[in-house]
């Protein structure tokens, strides 16, 4: 997420620009918004004619507006100077851009302002006035300095719904600490019950905090678009990495809430359910899920040992869960001797929930994939042929693919500014 104020100092002047000495009040137009009462016609996008400025950097504001984009929405990306961190983060590919910003800034445009010089932020404010979202990830307060927070802007556009997103809130003790997604799963207690039992705690390999509030933000802003329908009026959400990461534990934190007692790492097994977990096959590990008595009898039989249904050590789940050492040695006993895929294959047909562990290339290129494409082929200026990932809904006679490129830094700053009162058009 991004915490640096936009703009550094001595950086004044925004890439070839010149400052605007001649201020002109924008007038746009509304009629060709999308509302809720008008129907998309055959192959729209559910949000076309959406319009969002986007001030985030890094991740979780990035992926949040890029969901945007995905269905259609106009997303126009503020950038400083020297552009959004993520540009300079790699991988890069052989043209020198970043594979992770190429993924979370796809569809947009770019334009540059140095938000620390008042005639950028006189641009900024009537970018805002015919926007329908805004979205940041400052410092709490930081907007407000830059001349962009909520107060202003929306006496400027009473109907904008204003989202800001940061590690901790716009207050509590923690607001102004710096967040990072290795900060918030260490707080939130994520990590703690990821991992071996006998291992250290476990970063999830994603940056799941910052995706888990991208998301819930997008939620939110879609919710506020909503209400904006019915009320006439916008709304300022204030959405954190923190809370979003405890909202995506229910299970963890019910298990607290009823017991008193904070969940600990279980490894690869299930809490509560036995047997539940990973196993070892000849070439690699599969994973199983049995939930029932039902599937535990399928199981049993499958692997030759059918008086296990009729053992009392493996009557219920909690009996099963006390004895899972010795229930794991009989089913690898079956296991070890077959590769991955055929234990799983006899799992699927005795209809057994079961899958193989497979990495991101693997997953990428299996049937699955394939049949419900999630890479959408682009074409990128400079890349030629090039994918990036896209939203997993599939709307009802809306199109999906056709991604745009993620926008070169101020790719688009002398188009919108040379009209400024077009530039949403």
């Amino acid at each position: 997420m991004g915490e640096y104020l936009a703009g550094e100092p001595g950086a004044r002047q925004a890439r070839g620009l010149a400052p605007m000495h001649a201020r002109r009040r924008v007038e746009f137009t509304r009629n060709s918004r999308m509302t809720a009462a008008s129907p998309s016609a055959n192959g729209a996008r559910p949000l076309q004619g959406i319009r969002v400025l986007d001030f985030t950097r890094v991740l979780a504001g990035p992926y949040c507006t890029a969901l945007f984009a995905d269905l259609g929405a106009d997303v126009l990306k503020i950038e400083p100077p020297n552009g959004d961190d993520y540009r300079h983060i790699g991988p890069f590919h052989k043209d020198g851009s970043s594979a992770v910003f190429e993924a979370v800034n796809r569809g947009k445009r770019s334009i540059v302002l140095d938000l620390a010089t008042a005639d950028h932020r006189t641009i900024a404010l009537e970018l805002a006035s015919g926007a329908d979202v805004v979205v940041e990830n400052f410092r709490p307060g930081v907007a407000d300095k830059l001349g962009i927070g909520w107060a202003t802007l929306s006496r400027h556009n009473p109907r904008l719904v204003y989202a800001s997103i940061s590690g901790f809130g716009q207050n509590g003790p923690n607001a102004l600490r710096p967040a990072y997604d290795i900060i918030i799963q260490a707080m939130s207690g994520i990590m703690a019950v990821t991992g071996d039992p006998d291992g250290p705690p476990t970063l999830i390999g994603e940056s799941i905090a910052d995706v888990v509030c991208g998301l819930f933000g997008s939620w939110a802003i879609l919710a506020a678009l909503v209400e904006r329908d019915r009320t006439g009026s916008g709304r300022y959400i204030d959405i954190a990495m923190f809370d979003a990461m405890m909202a995506l534990q229910p299970l963890v934190v019910a298990r607290y809430l009823a017991t008193g007692v904070a969940p600990q790492r279980m490894g690869n097994r299930h809490a509560l359910s036995v047997p539940f977990g990973a196993f070892a096959a000849r070439d690699g590990t599969f994973v199983l899920a049995v939930l029932n008595d039902k599937l535990f009898t399928a199981l049993a039989h499958l692997i030759g040992k059918p008086e296990l249904v009729v053992n009392p050590r493996f009557a219920s789940d909690s009996q099963r869960a006390a004895n899972e050492a010795e229930l794991r040695a009989d089913i690898e006993s079956w296991s070890r001797p077959l590769t991955a895929s055929e234990a799983v294959s006899a799992l699927v047909a005795a209809g057994v929930p079961a899958a193989e562990v497979m990495d991101t290339a693997q997953a990428l290129a299996s049937s699955q994939a394939t049949a419900r494409p999630l890479l959408q082929e682009l074409a990128h200026p400079d890349l030629g042929r090039t994918f990036v990932p896209e939203q997993p809904a599939r709307f009802q006679n809306a199109s999906r693919g056709g991604l745009k490129a993620a926008p070169r830094l101020s790719e688009h700053t002398h188009a919108v500014l040379a009209d400024p009162a077009r530039a949403w058009d």
